[in-house]
């Protein structure tokens, strides 16, 4: 008889743990041996017996999951699907996840609906047998501490003035954020009436939220919400946002302004990244444009957001007080690339005076 797969949940969640748990055990080729709340728990269940396949979840006390994976590649391979909190999970996380020798990165999101269906079911415990049978090879800590280089825009677009563009008074509005942007995003397009300027969005997001995303802001707002296609229009009353792992750039053709996907390398480690979409409005609309810096971690769209005001555009960044983490908005406001910094509330608010007004040109 065919020894079955030996399975041990990692994940400071106890419900987590049960629900998992429940599903794997319910196929008769998984076995799970047993479950820790922690990293320290684990190691210890792991002296005890070694489990085929590790699940394991990133953000624990005591220590995250990235620094146990780096441990278990470095001391025992062994196969390790990533499952992390929908909530807090990111395109940085994920590519980490994997360079330190993941086999699989999940979303917890397809385990909360209210009722798991069967080929959710089927589809998690196939993805833990194809894990079981992954070559898995040591790792010292060194090479799974290496990070890849920070590249900046010029990976994607290289920074030059655009030629033979037809002149044109189109405007349109491009929009960066990361974490605490989806709140940011929403409170910002809420605020807008239907003819505004075209919006162009890049929200850091992994690939597969973006479309749910796009619906709900969809449902939400006055004007049109969708995540973008490749192609697609940028015209009054509507908002496209980046679909993760796709960087996003604008373009021109004559007058009309359209967007392009594109799958090149991570920008500041980001697919999407902000400063690709900034620099593309900066080239392709320039004093046409305004450019919006919301909350989020790290620099992705500082140099972009000044690149658009060397072109002439309006640029805008989101003060301290309102910012869920000012990151992005500082670093830009330290290169004095932002012509204002202001609360959150009020930036939609601006926007439309801007353009009632005539001063956006």
């Amino acid at each position: 008889m065919k020894e079955k797969i030996k399975v041990l949940i990692v994940d400071d969640s106890a419900t987590f743990r049960q629900a998992l748990s429940k599903i794997l055990s319910a196929d008769p080729a998984i076995e799970v041996i047993a479950s820790a709340a922690d990293p320290f728990i684990a190691a210890n269940k792991m002296a005890i017996q070694i489990p085929d396949v590790i699940t394991l979840d990133i953000e624990m006390p005591r220590m995250d999951g990235i620094t146990f994976l780096k441990k278990i590649m470095s001391q025992h391979p062994i196969p390790v699907v990533i499952i992390a909190d929908n909530a807090r999970s990111n395109l940085e996380i994920t590519s980490k996840a994997f360079e330190c020798g993941a086999v699989e990165v999940l979303s917890k999101a397809m385990f909360e609906t209210s009722g798991i269906t069967e080929d959710t079911r089927s589809k998690i415990c196939e993805l833990i047998k194809s894990a079981a049978q992954a070559k898995i090879h040591k790792r010292s800590i060194t090479e799974t501490s290496a990070v890849r280089p920070k590249l900046s825009a010029d990976a994607v677009l290289p920074l030059i003035k655009s030629k033979n563009l037809i002149p044109t008074n189109e405007k349109v509005i491009a929009v960066g954020a990361s974490t605490g942007g989806t709140e940011a995003i929403r409170v910002f397009l809420e605020g807008l009436p239907v003819d505004i300027p075209g919006i162009v969005i890049v929200q850091h997001m992994p690939e597969n939220f973006t479309r749910s995303f796009a619906e709900r802001l969809n449902d939400l707002c006055k004007i049109e919400v969708k995540e973008a296609e490749n192609g697609d229009l940028v015209k009054p009353g509507r908002a496209l946002i980046a679909p993760g792992n796709y960087h996003m750039l604008l373009k021109r053709r004559g007058t009309q302004y359209y967007v392009e996907l594109n799958d090149g390398p991570l920008v500041n480690r980001h697919r999407p990244a902000v400063d690709v979409l900034f620099r593309s409005t900066a080239m392709y609309a320039g004093s046409n444009s305004i450019g919006i810096l919301l909350t989020g971690m790290g620099d992705d769209g500082a140099r972009g957001l000044l690149e658009i005001k060397e072109a002439g555009g309006r640029t805008i960044a989101q003060d301290e007080s309102s910012s869920v983490v000012f990151g992005m908005p500082k670093e830009a406001i330290i290169l004095n690339a932002a012509d204002k910094i202001l609360p959150l509330k009020e930036i939609s608010r601006y926007v439309v005076q801007l353009f009632a007004t005539r001063k956006c040109i």
